[in-house]
């Protein structure tokens, strides 16, 4: 089957979308289908599947940055596109942001499924552009959220209903990492993987982090990510912050490798997250994980049996949930066992065989 996936964000920026939709089209070419992504781009992209369709704009929204691209010459070169590829699918990602997805969506007569990724507990701008929105929702033939907490998101907006298909993890890829990344502390690590965005708590982090540092010397917060948070290592004691590992932005490719070394994962996002790639990339790695009880991270980890969630914004509760594992060594064994086997659920054997029976039910309706 031809099918064609557009990805509203900038390709060479990091984010969970672009990571599935990469995965995603690469998982269904190894099937056999035909496959390329439309995708906008700061820089040269050399991924023979990928068509870039123009530069991204940094747009502010719900407390992150949103690289997409909406012009005339993206339009033009989304149209000609599906002239010559005839994609028997779109499958658009988050095509209500206003990017390639959409214009994918408006420019294509062949059926469409769309994914939706994103969650907030409420969105203004999303009532507010409701009824432009829902004529983008009449041209998609069947829709798809990576969560249930996704799902209550764009109902409102989206007739005929939301299926419910999780998004896909490389779970071998993170389960036989090779070696431990080098450069890292001696002594126990405590990881941090994500962008430093105010929804993602990593002033939350620090604060737990500097109280567990008094407690145990040979503790260290490696992160691996970088934002507009990435100060807030200022309000450590200098003897704390000499143990914090700052590496900037590590691509997806290489995290295996920085999990292998870790003792916990920790991610106390504050809200707004649909799902957690993150946390399944720690399960399948074997990692314990310590993150936010959020309706997104309650679909992937399960309080006590694959991982411990806490309240958001509770830094001493944070804390406490990852004193537990470098305390307990027969929970943290028995989190890292569990962990693996729920990672494998998210797997893309898994997921790819129900979205291509969604593609066919699609495409047969048409035909």
């Amino acid at each position: 089957m031809r099918v064609l996936l557009s990805c509203p964000y900038a390709w060479d920026a990091p984010g969970g979308v672009q990571v599935h939709v990469r995965e995603l089209a690469s998982r269904l070419a190894a099937r056999g289908h035909e496959t390329i992504v439309l995708a906008p781009a700061g820089e040269r992209v050399t991924d023979d599947l990928v068509r870039v369709v123009g530069r991204p704009v940094r747009i502010p929204y719900g407390g992150k940055v949103a690289p997409i691209c909406f012009s005339r010459a993206s339009w033009r070169r989304i149209r000609r596109t599906l002239e010559v590829f005839e994609p028997e699918v779109v499958h658009a990602h988050e095509p209500f942001s206003p990017s390639t997805s959409m214009m994918s969506v408006l420019a294509t007569d062949a059926p469409v499924v769309a994914t939706f990724h994103a969650y907030h507990d409420r969105s203004r701008l999303l009532e507010a552009a409701a009824p432009l929105l829902r004529s983008v929702a009449r041209r998609i033939d069947a829709a798809v959220a990576v969560s249930r907490a996704a799902g209550r998101f764009v109902a409102p907006v989206v007739a005929g209903g939301v299926e419910i298909v999780p998004n896909g993890v490389d779970v071998e890829r993170f389960a036989q990492p090779g070696p431990p990344a080098a450069g890292l502390p001696d002594g126990r690590i405590l990881l941090w993987v994500g962008r430093l965005d105010p929804q993602k708590g990593f002033p939350i982090m620090v604060r737990a982090f500097g109280r567990l540092a008094t407690e145990y010397p040979d503790l260290s917060l490696v992160v691996a990510g970088d934002g507009r948070d990435r100060h807030a290592t200022d309000m450590l004691t200098e003897d704390a912050r000499a143990r914090v590992l700052m590496l900037g932005s590590v691509p997806n490719v290489e995290l295996p490798a920085y999990l292998a070394a870790a003792d916990v994962f920790a991610s106390p996002a504050t809200g707004h997250e649909s799902f957690g790639i993150v946390l399944v990339e720690a399960l399948a790695a074997g990692v314990p994980v310590v993150a936010t009880d959020i309706p997104g991270y309650r679909e992937v980890i399960r309080d006590g049996l694959d991982g411990l969630l806490v309240p958001p914004s509770d830094a001493a509760a944070l804390a406490s949930a990852i004193r537990r594992v470098l305390l307990e060594p027969d929970l943290a064994s028995a989190l890292a066992h569990a962990g693996r086997a729920r990672a494998r659920e998210f797997s893309w054997e898994v997921v790819v065989p129900r979205i291509e029976a969604i593609y066919e039910r699609v495409a047969g309706r048409h035909g």
